[in-house]
């Protein structure tokens, strides 16, 4: 199963050569650490910088950033937002009035903010989410504590707006019709068949439950994704599907980093089969580490730290693996364009075998 999974995954095999080709394999990545979402697409393609990323998001137009699946913020292309977003965003709303109840929004007042977002866009284009605080704020809407997010989130739950170029350091938000022009109506049902295609193809093995819960779809909608693609799939000893002549590495991926929120640690009901028993080492109160991946397997988390890259293992690494991470390391600092100071491997818990 693992092999496969990381295969998938484009941990193994052959690298993708661009962003695109990335998510495009993955279908989403959650993205609400934007240095995580670069860093899923580094471990997974070969010559590419956190740059490569941002004029994918900029220039291109090719990727875009949205709340999606789960609520949460997710990298897509963009031909796969519209379908995406038709289809995950509609359970979403219920618990965003909810949110913005919470910090005292009232549903009026969430209306006028919403309608000054989409004007503020239209009138003036891209714009940072300090910019349009501003904006929402003179207009008489509360936006402190997280009641200018989850405006946000409800514009874009609407469709109305996405994540799409970088401001300098800053990603700012746009009008979906200005950005990627008019959308056309989305079938439900051949949407749910593509999402359980796709997410097979970045996923797979996996079983309906996984894929419930990658999507935040009910149960029922992704069996009936699974079931429209029937003729598609192969059913393993394990009774896990998998895209049928869907392939698996011959080998496991080298020594890797993987950055915060991995998809690899987001896909499936469970993180036992890479994590074991350090779960909690790596996943406390929804925040998803860093971590760095041997054999298939997590054996440290990682942190950037005054530009540099410091590892701390949680099992025990060999001299030969824990050399690789640091040339890992090396190649993470130069994909984020960080000063070259190497690696500051923590030898007193390193744990090293011969």
């Amino acid at each position: 199963m693992i092999p496969a999974r990381l295969t998938a995954q484009l941990l193994a095999g052959t690298p993708a050569r661009d962003p695109v080709a990335v998510v495009e394999r993955l279908l989403a990545v959650q993205a609400q650490d934007a240095r995580g979402a670069r860093l899923a697409i580094r471990a997974r393609s070969a010559g590419l910088t956190a740059g490569d990323v941002d004029r994918a998001l900029t220039e291109d137009r090719s990727l875009l950033i949205s709340w999606l699946n789960r609520g949460t913020l997710h990298l897509v292309t963009r031909h796969d937002y519209p379908w995406l977003q038709a289809l995950t965003t509609p359970p979403l709303l219920t618990g965003n009035v909810r949110r913005l109840a919470q910090e005292g929004v009232t549903p009026d007042a969430a209306e006028r903010a919403v309608e000054v977002i989409a004007r503020s866009l239209a009138d003036e284009g891209p714009l940072t989410r300090e910019q349009l605080r501003a904006r929402v704020e003179a207009a008489g809407t509360r936006t402190d504590g997280q009641a200018l997010v989850h405006l946000l989130a409800l514009a874009s739950l609407r469709g109305l707006i996405v994540r799409g170029p970088m401001v300098g350091k800053q990603h700012a938000f746009v009008l979906v019709r200005d950005w990627l022009g008019e959308l056309g109506p989305v079938s439900r049902d051949r949407a749910l068949a593509e999402l359980a295609r796709r997410y097979l193809a970045g996923h797979g093995p996996a079983d309906p439950r996984d894929l419930a819960k990658w999507s935040g779809l009910p149960l029922r909608d992704a069996r009936a994704g699974l079931e429209a693609i029937a003729s598609e799939l192969e059913v393993r000893p394990d009774g896990l599907v998998t895209l049928a002549g869907q392939p698996a590495a011959a080998q496991l991926p080298p020594p890797r980093l993987l950055g915060a929120f991995d998809p690899l640690l987001m896909g499936w009901t469970s993180r036992t089969a890479i994590l074991g028993d350090h779960d909690s080492t790596v996943v406390t109160g929804g925040i998803f580490r860093p971590f760095a991946l041997v054999g298939g397997r997590g054996v440290a988390t990682w942190r950037v730290a005054s530009d540099q890259v410091e590892i701390a293992p949680f099992a025990r690494v060999s001299r030969a693996d824990r050399a690789a991470l640091e040339i890992d390391a090396e190649a993470v600092a130069r994909f984020l364009g960080l000063a070259p100071k190497l690696t500051k491997a923590r030898q007193s818990s390193l744990g090293v075998r011969a």
